[in-house]
């Protein structure tokens, strides 16, 4: 992601530079570069998308040269305008059916103006600024979605594997496909199975030399075997028919009925917007997973990506092309290919437009059932096992099936409002689908709450509380993650009679937004499950009176100073106690497994000992995921230098040499008392040993002060204050710091570790990535971008 630094505040004791921050004036006119790896990773995703732009062509009905004009828009305007540098669009699988529709409905010269008016909507869209709000989409009606269309097209393509024609929908293909295997053609049978075989096939070629082959595209290997396989035998086939450009149809006016037109619009703009935006969150995750990346690749902009969507669709559909949206095996084909920028989609779009203009003779030779054997691939592997399995394991088949069902039998705007119904349906399901059971062990009675509590589940709670005898200890246990005011304000209630009948209460379970833990008695006590070290007297009277403040202003209760009440012995007895009830039943098989198999943690988090930053909670990890290492300041002492404490060191050398960590994040946070102390110390005095350990934050005092490299800045905003500077520029130089030591630089020229910088705002509760460091740190919020691809 692209950060601008933004200029430092005007100060008055500050003299004012005149040059630029960041380097001196250039001296000549800057000249235009492409990385090699971004011109080997376009001719890698030209080759495939040759083929495949031709063969969705031809299963939408349309010109094949409209899949070859999408192709080129797609590279050249997506490519440039589009937010992900990464992700190449252009005609897409997903939007055959939408598109074979349009055509035979309204012809194609209308389904090219309802490609225009989807750009434009998508470029409303993305200046709205509502691309996020794609991404809340359920994932099982997004994979329901593609397969369905997968299902359809596959169907489709099958009769002109077979020699045939295919109809207009699925079940009309399904009753005719019996007379089709009757009267089906042996040549085009035989191209399309060799075809197939090629797909299937060359991924599969063993040894050495087959990983040099593999290197060429399985598509473009398929396709062009075939063609030679046909021309060798003098089988008689209809092949690619491309007429003279001059001849190519382009957009006019709209004909048909408003309503039609609307909903078609609707349509082409809801699948190509979100088959482009989540492509582009599963290009981030491509990205991030990719070894050895010395280049960084920029996070991608959804709302930018909307918009060069937009006015890729405006364009091609200008030219009378395919409705364009992010295609995942292209640009799965790019990262994996090594490309580094957006030059590599672009140049790919300029392959195709130079094979559009020169290699006619020669696409004109490819057999239409070996394209047709191609994309109807393409759309069986659109049904992915690992969607049906991930939507089983989140109890979401339904939602899945029925959107599958729908988009295959009525259409794709059909099944996905489908979808949408029966996955509200299952979360009122859910909602209302609460167990309530009681049992007593060994005197003690225990009832336990499976589910959502809302006031649905009123009745049956109130029913199984009253079954509790007088006097009795009780344990409620919560499992569910809601529980609205009714069901509340039951248990409350409960809770208060029994306890003045003699009995005891305890409450477990974690509940965010109520307050189920904390006792109706005690007005000031916030307990959480997740602050047992926090000084509340839950168990007590409060050591200060309510109207009492202490020395920060802050009117919570202090520890009493005779110790007698709430003394730090009882936190953490209370604390283990706590765990050993409500924690260690959930984690205990989980140990026992890092036990017996060693830790094996992805990253080496190196942050600061201040008690407020909860390690395990902003990362939000369990255990063996993180090797942390805390000290004062997050200093990470420079290799070499007289410290007398090589602990950081130490833990680094085994991180990556013994472990093997995969990344190394340096976490700093808004007021460090070390860096408040940094600032304020003063030359000489007598050297504790707390002065002795922060001279190593002194380069980072330094950095701050050198004119020559510029501030940093949190999310597009300059540092409150100096503090905050000088937390934002130590975190960075601690990285410096980092790339010194022995093991993590052999570990960096390895391409076996990444490091990352990264701030978290206490008061704000936000965290912050770095996200360029060689500009001085442009530290940027951490958004939710790849949990949904």
């Amino acid at each position: 992601m692209s950060a601008c630094v933004p200029t430092r505040a005007a100060d008055p004791n500050r003299t004012e530079r005149t040059h630029p921050p960041h380097s001196p004036p250039p001296t000549g006119p800057r000249r235009f570069r492409i990385a090699g790896a971004d011109v080997s990773a376009s001719i890698a995703v030209f080759l495939i998308a040759l083929p495949l732009s031709l063969g969705i062509a031809l299963a939408t009905g349309a010109p094949l040269q409209a899949g070859l004009v999408a192709a080129a828009v797609g590279g050249l305007v997506a490519g440039r305008l589009g937010g992900s540098p990464l992700q190449v669009s252009g005609p897409a699988a997903g939007l055959t059916v939408v598109t074979a529709d349009l055509i035979q409905r309204y012809g194609w010269r209308t389904t090219c103006a309802i490609t225009v008016l989807a750009g434009l909507a998508q470029l409303g869209l993305g200046c709205l600024r509502v691309a996020r709000g794609a991404l809340a989409v359920s994932p099982a009606i997004v994979h329901g979605m593609l397969a369905g269309i997968g299902v359809t097209i596959a169907v489709a393509q099958l009769h002109i594997v077979l020699g045939g024609t295919p109809q207009s929908s699925v079940p009309d293909n399904l009753r005719a496909l019996p007379a089709q295997l009757a009267h089906m053609r042996p040549a085009a049978v035989s191209v399309s199975v060799l075809t197939l075989a090629l797909l299937l096939l060359w991924p599969r070629l063993p040894g050495r030399a087959g990983r040099l082959l593999r290197k060429i595209p399985a598509a473009l290997v398929a396709v062009a075997g075939a063609t030679a396989a046909a021309a060798l035998a003098g089988l008689r086939l209809p092949k690619v028919d491309l007429p003279s450009w001059s001849n190519h149809a382009l957009a006019g006016l709209p004909e048909g009925p408003v309503l039609g037109l609307v909903a078609a619009v609707l349509t082409t703009t809801l699948v190509c917007s979100v088959q482009s935006l989540l492509g582009a969150v599963a290009v981030d995750k491509l990205v991030a997973g990719r070894p050895g990346l010395s280049t960084r690749v920029g996070r991608s902009q959804l709302d930018r990506e909307l918009l060069g969507q937009g006015a890729a669709n405006i364009v091609s559909g200008s030219l009378g092309g395919l409705p364009i949206a992010g295609v995942a095996v292209r640009s799965s084909a790019n990262v994996h290919a090594g490309a580094v920028s957006r030059n590599s989609t672009m140049l790919h779009g300029v392959l195709v437009v130079i094979a559009a203009l020169l290699m006619v003779p020669i696409l004109e030779l490819i057999p239409l059932a070996s394209l047709a054997a191609l994309v109807m691939a393409v759309g069986i592997q659109m049904v992915s096992l690992n969607h049906i399995r991930t939507v089983t394991r989140h109890r979401e088949v339904w939602v899945y099936a029925v959107t599958t069902l729908g988009v295959v039998s009525l259409g794709v705007l059909e099944g996905v409002a489908l979808g949408i119904a029966m996955a509200v349906a299952v979360a009122l399901h859910r909602l209302t689908r609460t167990r309530i059971t009681h049992e007593a062990e060994e005197g003690v009675h225990h009832v336990h709450v499976r589910g959502q509590l809302t006031f649905l589940a009123v009745p049956r709670l109130s029913r199984v509380l009253h079954l509790v005898p007088h006097g009795a200890d009780t344990v409620v246990e919560l499992d569910g993650s809601f529980m609205d005011h009714a069901a509340y304000e039951t248990l409350q209630d409960w809770q208060k009679t029994h306890t003045a009948q003699g009995g005891t209460v305890e409450i477990t379970g974690r509940h965010p937004g109520t307050r189920i833990s904390e006792p109706d008695t005690s007005g000031d006590c916030r307990c959480r499950p997740w602050t047992p070290w926090r000084n509340h007297q839950c168990e007590g009277p409060q050591s200060v009176p309510p109207a009492e403040k202490n020395p920060d202003g802050s009117d919570r209760p202090q520890p009493d100073p005779t110790g007698t009440s709430g003394t730090s012995g009882h936190e953490l007895a209370r604390g283990i106690s706590a765990f050993q009830r409500n924690t260690a039943p959930l984690v205990r098989s989980e140990l026992a497994r890092l036990a017996r198999e060693g830790q094996k943690p992805s990253q080496l988090f190196l942050t600061c000992a201040d008690s407020r930053l909860v390690t395990s909670m902003i990362t939000s990890s369990g255990p063996g995921d993180l090797f942390v290492v805390r000290n004062v300041g997050n200093l990470v002492p420079r290799p070499g230098e007289e410290s007398g404490d090589d602990s950081v060191a130490a833990a680094i050398e085994y991180a990556v040499d013994v472990l093997r960590v995969r990344s190394i994040t340096v976490c700093g946070h808004s007021g460090c008392g070390a860096m408040q102390a940094l600032l304020n110390s003063e030359p000489g005095g007598a050297q504790t040993p707390l002065k002795r350990w922060l001279r190593h934050g002194l380069p980072s005092l330094e950095r701050m002060a050198d004119d020559s490299l510029p501030w940093g800045s949190l999310a597009g905003r300059s540092p409150e204050d100096a503090v905050e500077q000088l937390c934002l520029t130590n975190v960075v130089q601690q990285l410096e710091h980092l790339r010194a030591h022995d093991s993590v630089a052999r570990a960096l020229d390895e391409g076996a570790l990444e490091l990352h910088g990264m701030y978290f705002h206490v008061g704000e509760a936000e965290s912050y990535l770095l996200t360029e460091t060689e500009t001085g740190g442009v530290f940027d919020h951490v958004r939710e971008s790849d949990l949904t691809a």
